[in-house]
C-alpha cells in the first residue's frame, strides 16, 4: 500500500482520464457499436429505469455513510462508501453500454422547458459528475492506502466531504434528468 500511497495523485489522474475517455467516447459515438453484443430492446429500454433506482440507492448509501462516520462508525462508513462506489460503477457500465448502442436520449418536452430547465439541469449534473470522478478516486485511494488511524491526518476527511457532496447533487440531478426524459415527457 505504500506504493499506492506515494502515487495517489498520479493514480487519481490516470483513473479519471480513463473514466472520462470512456464516457466521452460513448457519448460522442467514438466507441463502435459493433464491439458490444446487443441486448434485447426490452433490456436496453429498462436501463434508464434501473439506473434511476441505482442512483436513488446511491443517495441513500451516501447519506448513511455520512451519518456513520459522524457517529464514529468507521467500518460501517467504509462498507457504505464502497457500496456507493459499486453502485456508481454499475450505473456507469449500464449507462455506457446503452449510450454506445443507442446514443443519447432526446428531450421530447416543450422547447422552452428544454432551453431553460432541462439543459441547465443536465449541464450542472454533467459538470458535477465530471468533478466528482477525481474527488471520489482520490478519497478511495487514500482510504485504501492508509490505515484508519492515519486517515484523519490526510486530506481524506476534507476531500471526502467534497466528494460526497458532489456525488449527492450529481446523483440527485441525474434523477431529475431521468424524470424529465422518461416520466414527465
Amino acid at each position: 500500500m505504500i506504493a499506492v500511497r506515494e502515487r495517489v495523485p498520479a493514480l487519481t489522474g490516470l483513473l479519471t482520464v480513463v473514466s472520462l475517455a470512456l464516457v466521452f467516447g460513448a457519448v460522442l459515438g467514438a466507441i463502435p457499436q459493433t464491439v458490444l453484443p446487443r441486448a434485447p430492446d426490452a433490456v436496453l429500454a429498462a436501463i434508464p429505469h434501473v439506473n434511476a433506482a441505482v442512483s436513488a440507492t446511491a443517495i441513500v448509501t451516501i447519506l448513511a455513510g455520512i451519518s456513520a462516520i459522524r457517529n464514529g462508525r468507521v467500518r460501517r462508513h467504509r462498507r457504505l462508501m464502497l457500496s456507493t462506489f459499486g453502485l456508481f460503477v454499475t450505473f456507469l457500465v449500464l449507462y455506457l453500454y446503452r449510450i454506445t448502442l443507442e446514443g443519447p436520449t432526446d428531450f421530447t418536452g416543450p422547447a422552452v422547458v428544454e432551453s431553460y430547465v432541462y439543459f441547465p439541469v443536465l449541464a450542472i449534473h454533467i459538470l458535477l459528475a465530471i468533478v466528482a470522478i477525481p474527488a471520489v478516486y482520490y478519497v478511495l485511494l487514500l482510504a485504501a492506502s492508509y490505515p484508519v488511524s492515519e486517515l484523519g491526518r490526510t486530506n481524506h476527511p476534507r476531500a471526502g466531504k467534497l466528494a460526497a457532496g458532489l456525488w449527492l447533487v450529481s446523483f440527485s440531478l441525474g434523477i431529475v434528468v431521468y424524470a424529465m426524459l422518461y416520466l414527465v415527457w
